[in-house]
């Protein structure tokens, strides 16, 4: 039997009609049905990281995202790049996430939606945090696959078919390192 994965989408994006947001979207609409895909909507609602709050009391926005992510079977990001970077909301995301450990362990992957040239710095930095805080980077899962705005439907959803066949490979290798995963331990569930 093959088992129900539960995956978490997080856009890296505060922006309205983020092409990053509207990727995501799109993934979860196109999911297999064995998926069920979690969009985390509280990126700009988290407080700025401190350490000194972070502890057994974090704030409330912080351990509905550390719940979100421990209920998770893997996470899926999609985040534009600044500067060259990470979006400083985003990387204030995953700086919540180093003291919880909840992603140690965790299979991640990213999509990249920029356009060719563009995005290598906000992916690579990526990488070096998912490292960091110990998620397994599911390469196999990792996609470049640039979004031209014009192709945001006004649903926010993306309609470029060479996207969408994208989006299939990314499940494809994502499901296939979780099953995989399941084969040597019996079952996809992380326990956190």
């Amino acid at each position: 039997m093959i088992a129900p994965v539960r995956v978490l989408l997080v856009s890296g994006s505060t922006r309205s009609g983020s092409a990053n947001t509207a990727a995501l979207a799109t993934a979860a609409a196109v999911a297999p049905g064995r998926v069920t895909a979690a969009v985390y909507d509280g990126l700009a609602s988290l407080p700025a990281f401190n350490p000194d709050h972070d502890g057994d009391d974090v704030p409330q926005a912080v351990a509905e995202l550390r719940k979100q992510i421990a209920s998770a079977d893997a996470v899926l990001f999609c985040t534009p790049e600044y500067a060259g970077s990470l979006p400083g909301s985003f990387k204030n995301l995953l700086d919540w996430t180093v003291g919880g450990g909840q992603m140690y362990g965790k299979p991640a992957a990213w999509i990249n939606v920029a356009a060719p040239g563009r995005g290598q710095g906000a992916q690579d930095t990526l990488a070096t945090v998912l490292r960091y805080v110990g998620a397994v980077v599911v390469e196999t899962a990792c996609r470049h696959i640039p979004v031209n705005r014009a192709t945001v439907s006004p649903d926010g959803k993306v309609s470029d078919p060479q996207f969408l066949a994208g989006a299939a490979q990314v499940w494809d290798a994502l499901l296939s390192h979780l099953d995989g995963r399941a084969g040597l331990r019996g079952d996809v569930r992380h326990v956190a």
